[in-house]
């Protein structure tokens, strides 16, 4: 699939289907949230805005000529800073960092418990200084090549 709002809605249907948020009536699973959210403390894209908020990430996105894994962690910031659905907002945007990278051939990573403070921290100071949030997806990138050397040697085509 295109990478769209549709695509990234279907990827939080995907993961939150059959949860206990999918039994609640406020929760819509696989759209956008109906009611106020903030993550770590900080406020979001209020409910009415996210569509628009979306499309014009998603525009810039598409834009790039090239993507790097810098481009990919932006665009993830961002979309935390939208945090648009009501609850599921890491785990979706984790596996659009995930999707990205397999789909821009960049080895991907995934973010493990010894990274998941640093991983936080990274969000948090991303306008800051934002080789926190680089240097631990990059650091997550170096273990996810070692899981795959060890199961499936050095030899194996990434």
């Amino acid at each position: 699939m295109p990478f769209s709002n549709a695509l990234i809605k279907a990827f939080h249907r995907i993961l939150k289907t059959s949860t206990s948020d999918a039994t609640k009536e406020w929760f819509h699973v696989g759209d956008w949230k109906k009611l106020p959210n903030e993550v770590g403390g900080g406020e979001t894209t209020l409910p009415q805005n996210v569509e628009a908020d979306m499309d014009k990430l998603n525009e810039w996105y598409l834009s790039l000529s090239e993507i790097t894994v810098e481009n990919i962690l932006e665009y993830h910031y961002r979309f935390e800073k939208i945090h648009p659905f009501q609850d599921g907002n890491g785990r979706v945007g984790r596996l659009i960092l995930f999707r990205e990278c397999l789909r821009n051939n960049i080895t991907p990573f995934i973010i493990d418990d010894n990274h998941k403070q640093f991983y936080y921290r990274g969000l948090k100071e991303f306008t800051n200084i934002r080789g926190y949030l680089t240097d631990t997806c990059l650091s997550a990138q170096d273990t996810y090549k070692r899981w795959v050397d060890y199961f499936y040697g050095k030899e194996s085509n990434r």
